[in-house]
């Protein structure tokens, strides 16, 4: 799957962060132990990529792969997600999350760092970057909205997960129901259905998510019910808001968020929708690319 290094997150939970290609040269991999001194030559940073609700570092493993070329990308499997700690009574709060993000730079040495975040991975990132300014130098928000979205979606969500055959037979089968048969699933589409399969995990009687629903509905609460526009105008570093065409982010709202940001620019994916990166990672790769290239230009 990639490298592994531990994370000690907020309240003593562990967390896997991953490193899913070799660093540039010149700059130490935690995971292997260098200590490498940074060549001056190259111009490198830390990137630390946040997933969705449901998702793991795991998705991220193209992206951090091409990110790898010129930064030192870490993916973080966040709290109840992925290979990461699960406890039933851990905190799973906005607080804890944001928490847990800024230890992993502070414990891998990333920052100043670039965030990289999708949907809750976006919206951690952009409070961590209220918050702690010094410890972040360019953010990537994609498909992440700033408005409450209310009790009613967060009603529809918790029926959604009631509506899953769970177990599924076989891995085939979840590609089937997250890409074609899923009530939620407007035409098939078999990205949807790569995502889902890859938060799945064999057990005796058949394929259940790595994650525990009631979790991830506990996370979900904690940010659906309040708008976040005040976080996003303290955010003072240069910031692009990415969409796919047919993703949850509206293209008002998305402009109406870097309106509001000190420093924000606005990327949009055509053929995509809420799982950007996975409908269309050349797309994808074409919107953040330039950005990341620029706060490298403008911080060395």
């Amino acid at each position: 799957m990639g490298r592994r290094i531990d994370v000690t997150g907020a309240g003593g939970v562990r967390l896997a962060a991953w490193e899913f290609g070799d660093p540039p040269k010149g700059i130490p991999s935690q995971s292997t132990g260098g200590r490498e001194e940074r060549a001056e030559s190259e111009q490198t940073s830390g990137v630390l990529l946040l997933h969705g609700l449901m998702g793991r570092a795991s998705h991220w493993a193209s992206t951090a792969r091409w990110l790898s070329e010129r930064h030192r990308a870490v993916a973080l499997d966040q709290r109840g997600h992925g290979q990461s700690e699960k406890p039933p009574q851990a905190a799973f709060t906005r607080e804890a999350y944001v928490e847990d993000a800024e230890a992993a730079l502070e414990q891998l040495g990333l920052a100043p760092a670039v965030l990289v975040g999708h949907a809750m991975g976006a919206l951690t990132g952009w409070q961590l970057a209220a918050k702690r300014p010094d410890l972040v130098r360019g953010l990537v928000v994609c498909d992440m909205r700033a408005s409450a979205l209310g009790a009613a979606s967060q009603r529809e969500w918790g029926d959604w997960f009631a509506s899953w055959p769970v177990p599924f037979a076989t891995l085939a089968d979840v590609r089937k129901w997250f890409g074609e048969d899923d009530p939620w699933v407007e035409r098939p589409n078999p990205s949807r259905g790569e995502f889902y399969a890859e938060v799945m995990q064999e057990s005796s009687d058949g394929w259940r998510p790595v994650f525990e629903p009631e979790q991830m509905l506990k996370s979900r609460e904690t940010w659906v019910y309040d708008a976040h526009w005040e976080e996003l105008t303290q955010v003072r570093c240069p910031v692009l808001v990415v969409r796919g065409l047919d993703g949850e982010l509206g293209r008002a709202e998305a402009q109406e968020m870097v309106r509001v940001l000190p420093r924000g620019e606005y990327a949009e994916v055509p053929d995509a929708g809420h799982l950007v990166h996975y409908d269309q990672p050349e797309g994808w790769r074409a919107a953040v690319e330039p950005f990341l290239d620029a706060v490298l230009a403008e911080s060395a």
